[in-house]
């Protein structure tokens, strides 16, 4: 389990495809605090390290994390965001985000509103029926608050620390973004479904 706070801002320095998926390489100032087999969120997607070695960690991404993520489009050099799973005595700062990507968004737009930007997100129907304003919502593994909701888009304003620090900093339109809804509204919807 995840918080979406963003620990680094890592940056793939490998990737190897191949016809069985793609191992990454990631390099970090998190390498020292990651042992193989421990789980690292990547732009919000749980994968497995698999070696660590020279400031960097490999992981493995099999087909359906390729299909349902953005990490199918990464290359050497682009900028990762990274967070090490939650510890029980760590604070619980942004929101419960488990790692799994439930789409992809599209950054539609983005606007200067004094200090911060607002980020217009498009996204899927079947996504957008989680979304709520003054919600939760993880963005490439950013826990973020919704500040508004439209039939196909839903906008984020992110304050400076988060443009620094994160990946969204240099999000531009048309560039495909991870969401994972909160993981509450899923279960609240099945619960309401399930006969009584």
């Amino acid at each position: 389990m995840f918080t979406g706070l963003v620990a680094d801002l890592g940056t793939v320095t490998a990737v190897d495809a191949t016809a069985d998926g793609v191992r990454v390489a990631v390099r970090t100032a998190l390498a020292p605090d990651i042992s193989e087999g421990d789980s690292v969120a990547v732009n919000g997607v749980c994968l497995t390290a698999t070696g660590i070695a020279d400031g960097a960690f490999a992981a493995d991404v099999m087909h359906e994390t390729l299909r349902r993520s953005s990490l199918a489009g990464v290359r050497e050099g682009t900028p990762v965001n990274l967070e090490l799973p939650l510890r029980p005595a760590d604070r619980l700062g942004g929101h419960v985000v488990q790692g799994h990507v439930d789409g992809l968004g599209t950054i539609r737009d983005r606007r200067e509103d004094g200090f911060a930007r607002v980020v217009a997100i498009q996204a899927p129907p079947e996504l957008l029926r989680y979304v709520v304003e003054t919600g939760s919502i993880a963005v490439d593994g950013v826990s973020l608050t919704v500040a508004s909701v439209t039939d196909d888009a839903f906008s984020v304003s992110l304050i400076p620390e988060t443009l620094q620090r994160t990946n969204l900093g240099s999000a531009a339109p048309g560039q495909p973004v991870n969401l994972e809804v909160d993981v509450l509204a899923k279960y609240v919807e099945k619960l309401l479904a399930v006969p009584r």
